[in-house]
């Protein structure tokens, strides 16, 4: 897939750099030359280009392009004309980055329908983690339903699916299983990796330190994992 990305500050950049890595053709747009120069080597192009200005903008294949991302964070205002540029060129798939609840409002009032809050998804996910014991690492579906990576309660060990019940208990659905498996590199030394054990099945038995991928409202997550 073909992407531009406006904004190459932190959350910006890591995207290009991530994508390109994928397989993906990425053009990144910045109009400070020094963040510019820091992915030119890691991404498909690498542009100085002022984005708040629409002759400029033409002059991207926007077009021909799957994805737009405007990942402006720092300058609010570039933020909010850069997309509304964008919005009026209609691209095929426009997205953009809210920094505050007001860039958000505004952003939705220009009539995008795709805006990401990376800081304050990562918070979220990273609060998740601190507060419900076990939780390695969570993803919102909605406001109150999640998917969530936790260790395998210790009172669950050696039993099965079948036998927990998650589903008629606590109205969760084990989605897969994370192994923890000890093997040796070419040079004997032992290291951890992780093995998913895809779909799992009525019978399938967790082991301790065994990942449970579940998928539920966010309460009845919280009670399977600290009731005791």
């Amino acid at each position: 897939m073909k992407y531009i990305i406006i904004g190459l500050g932190n959350f910006g950049s890591s995207l290009s750099i991530r994508l390109t890595a994928m397989g993906h053709e990425v053009i990144g747009v910045d109009t400070d030359l020094n963040k510019v120069d820091v992915v030119k080597d890691k991404i498909t192009h690498a542009i100085v280009l002022d984005a708040t200005n629409l002759q400029a903008v033409k002059t991207l294949p926007f077009k021909d392009t799957d994805v737009v991302i405007v990942s402006i964070g720092e300058d609010i205002g570039a933020s909010i004309m850069t997309t509304a540029i964008f919005k009026q060129l209609n691209p095929k798939r426009l997205i953009s980055r809210a920094i505050t609840p007001l860039h958000e409002t505004v952003l939705q009032a220009i009539g995008v329908d795709e805006i990401v809050h990376p800081e304050e998804e990562t918070a979220e996910r990273l609060a998740k983690t601190l507060e419900m014991k076990g939780v390695v690492d969570s993803f919102n579906v909605s406001e109150s339903y999640n998917i969530i990576e936790a260790k395998v309660p210790e009172r669950y060990v050696g039993k099965t699916i079948a036998e927990t019940d998650f589903r008629r208990n606590y109205n969760i659905n084990v989605l897969t299983i994370i192994r923890i498996e000890q093997v040796s590199n070419i040079f004997g030394v032992t290291q951890k990796r992780k093995k998913v054990l895809g779909v799992v099945s009525p019978e399938t038995v967790m082991e301790k330190n065994d990942i449970l991928v579940v998928f539920g409202d966010i309460k009845d997550i919280r009670e399977m994992l600290h009731l005791e």
